[in-house]
């Protein structure tokens, strides 16, 4: 038999206009930080990318002071619209420069380019058109007649979705009325001192956003900073309880989307080939680099020795290496660290009895790599069960009634996500009803919108992003709004804007 190989398909990095030194982006403009400079590199090759400014406790300090005169006297004095405007600017501007930060993005971060290119950045845009949207309409967002910004917000956001994740950040803070001071991790600014650039070809006042740099003595600066109103942190459990910690007792609010350990569920009507592609883009997606990864296959004992034959015949079929190949499935881990993580917790996994099974793939030379790994005979004691291991390794544990199936799923101290693989929709919202988690895949994993919000329980994190959900968090309620009709107003039932019922969120099955 003869087997067609795959000829290289690199994208060019000739598109990329980088500057060989980044400062920081503070009110309006880049300036030098104070702190020791650091070099951001491409984990696929090891090679040096461009040379970043560290923000010291002076630089956080000269950041939230120009976000709050940017707040006290440009951005809450404009009307919603006017905001609105300036969201749809950017929108349009990262449209246009999509496949140069599809380059960025993947070259800094090690995810495939076909990932960056027609997932992550379509969404960035997708985000900022979304709460473009909002911007005129907070009257209606439930919290009463003339809601209000915080103020000023402190972000830091992870590296694992650098661009997708200053989106859900900045954008709805933006919509609110709030101004911004966002920090990205220091093993992928890249993209967001690139977004940098695209607020100035926006126009943006100076100070509404301003990026700042460093590692995680930045972040704590930051988010200790006397002067910030509201913290979003999307990152690790315990650097969440860190950040919980130093905020409690303070008038700031707080939002955190931490950790988690998904569970996949797949019955034995489920579509298996639907289930098993579903099962790859749900732990093998952006190298398992994905908070809310389907990292526990959770099978019916039935299936179980099918499932996992056409799970491994699968994954022999994924290509590793160079991100910005067009062919690539399987990137570069993102840092060594990240990558020493993976492996300690997969020998453990082996060392308590797990049965480890990798694909054959040919690792290259230089760069942090891993192979899509699966375990199979786990228990729901052995590590690989219960930490995150962030990493494109997946866990495989059976079940025999949808009662365990349940049980199983729920034994773990996270709540972010879960799946669902079945042919009967009465089973799918009965189980989806008992599985504690924010979000709840039904036949599919991995499917992100702009209006859908996203968030845990328990060490997951808590509050939403996405949706009008994600916009609250932003705002604080204002007066209970009142309406009174007249003979010229159009009847309630052909008024284009209705009342959005405040609920209790829960879950969201999709």
């Amino acid at each position: 038999m003869t087997f067609l190989e795959y000829a290289p398909a690199p994208e060019s990095k000739a598109i990329l206009k980088l500057k060989p030194e980044y400062g920081l982006f503070i009110d309006g403009k880049f300036i030098s930080g104070h702190g020791k400079p650091f070099q951001t590199i491409s984990p696929s090759t090891e090679d040096p990318i461009a040379t970043i400014s560290c923000a010291n406790e002076q630089d956080v300090d000269v950041a939230v002071s120009a976000a709050r005169r940017s707040y006290e006297h440009i951005w809450s004095r404009l009307n919603g619209a006017v905001r609105g405007k300036y969201l749809f600017r950017i929108a349009r501007l990262i449209q246009e420069r999509s496949r140069e930060l599809a380059v960025a993005e993947s070259w800094d971060n090690g995810k495939p380019i076909k990932e960056s290119r027609d997932v992550d950045i379509p969404l960035v845009a997708a985000w900022f058109f979304y709460y473009a949207g909002w911007a005129d309409k907070l009257d209606y967002a439930g919290l009463g007649a003339d809601p209000q910004p915080f103020g000023v917000a402190a972000q830091v956001i992870p590296w694992n979705f650098p661009l997708l994740m200053l989106a859900w950040k900045i954008a709805p803070a933006l919509a609110a009325g709030n101004t911004v001071v966002l920090k990205p991790a220091e093993t992928t600014p890249l993209t967001a001192l690139l977004f940098a650039e695209i607020l100035e070809q926006a126009d943006m006042p100076p100070g509404v956003v301003n990026i700042i740099t460093g590692a995680g003595e930045t972040g704590r600066l930051l988010v200790n900073h006397p002067d910030v109103n509201k913290v979003a942190f999307t990152g690790s459990t315990a650097v969440g309880r860190e950040i919980a910690r130093a905020v409690s007792g303070t008038h700031k609010k707080l939002t955190l989307e931490l950790g988690g350990k998904g569970a996949n569920i797949v019955f034995e009507d489920a579509p298996i080939d639907q289930a098993v592609e579903g099962i790859v883009n749900g732990i093998f997606f952006n190298q398992g680099h994905v908070c809310c990864a389907g990292s526990r296959l959770i099978v019916q004992e039935s299936i179980h020795d099918d499932l996992i034959e056409r799970l491994k015949s699968r994954l022999s079929t994924l290509r590793l290496g160079d991100p910005l190949d067009k062919n690539t499935d399987i990137g570069a881990i993102n840092s060594p660290a990240q990558l020493e993580r993976i492996k300690a917790l997969s020998s453990a996994g082996e060392v308590e009895g797990a049965t480890r099974w990798s694909a054959d793939c040919v690792m290259p030379a230089k760069g942090f790599w891993f192979p899509p790994t699966i375990f199979t005979n786990v228990s729901t004691s052995h590590s690989v069960a219960r930490d995150e291991i962030f990493g494109p390794v997946l866990s495989v544990l059976t079940f025999r009634t949808p009662a365990e199936a349940i049980a199983k799923a729920n034994n773990t101290p996270y709540g972010l996500s879960a799946g669902i693989w079945t042919d009967k929709g009465s089973r799918i919202l009965a189980v989806a009803d008992e599985l504690r988690a924010g979000v709840v895949w039904a036949n599919t994993f991995n499917r992100f919108d702009p209006s859908s919000p996203f968030g845990g329980y328990k060490e997951s994190g808590y509050g939403r992003e996405g949706g009008r959900h994600g916009l609250l968090a932003y705002l604080k309620s204002g007066a209970p709004a009142t309406f009174k009709r007249s003979e010229k107003q159009v009847p309630t039932s052909a008024s284009p804007v209705k009342a959005i019922r405040r609920s209790r969120m829960t879950k969201r099955v999709v």
